[in-house]
């Protein structure tokens, strides 16, 4: 009997509605030190076994020892109303410096994605996630993967709201792909490079 394919989307975001779900406290209850929370959500989270290392035909491995320790973070954004939404921008155009970026978005649309020239709003939907590859992770899969360049847009009526997760390695690492992602066809496409290094060159150029 042939195995049916393993759908990605689908096991991820089960994954961390499971997390957050465990994570939920009672009106009174100590919420303690956030970062503990994000060191379990980082852990816990199958990406690094699944939606990394199974895409690429990595060993599951590699990616759950690279992102031991990690430094990831969380943010809550918060965009008011604008009186002039044409003439300035929730977030400009950018790329993420990190490995993936997990987005959960309000009811409210704002979120859009540069698709062959053109900006493409990507819709709120409350059952999903929002997944970007950061430039960590393009050069991780030595390319196999590509960065996007994203904004958010505001608008005149209505606050938006969302909800931002950001994977990425502690300080000491250095950033190279697995030697099964490089070969004569496909070359190794950025040298190895300390993350604070890749960091501090993303952001500047």
């Amino acid at each position: 009997m042939e195995t049916p394919p393993i759908d990605l989307g689908s096991l991820l975001y089960e994954n961390l509605l499971a997390i957050l779900k465990a994570s939920q406290r009672k009106i009174g209850d100590s919420f303690g030190d956030s970062s503990s929370f994000i060191g379990r959500l980082s852990s816990k989270l199958l990406w690094k076994e699944t939606l990394l290392g199974l895409s690429l035909g990595v060993d599951r491995g590699f990616f759950r020892e690279f992102f031991e320790g990690n430094d990831s973070i969380m943010r809550l954004n918060y965009y008011p109303p604008c009186y002039n939404p044409d003439l300035t921008f929730g977030t400009g155009p950018h790329c993420d410096p990190t490995s993936l970026t997990v987005l959960h978005q309000d009811q409210v649309a704002g979120s859009q994605v540069l698709v062959d020239g053109s900006w493409r709003s990507i819709d709120p939907d409350p059952h999903a996630f929002v997944v970007n590859i950061g430039d960590t992770f393009m050069a991780l899969s030595n390319c196999k993967f590509k960065i996007c360049l994203h904004r958010v847009v505001v608008n005149k009526k209505t606050v938006r709201k969302s909800l931002v997760f950001f994977l990425s390695p502690n300080m000491e690492k250095v950033v190279k792909p697995p030697e099964i992602l490089v070969d004569p066809e496909n070359p190794r496409k950025y040298p190895d490079v300390g993350w604070p290094s890749l960091l501090e060159f993303t952001q500047k150029h």
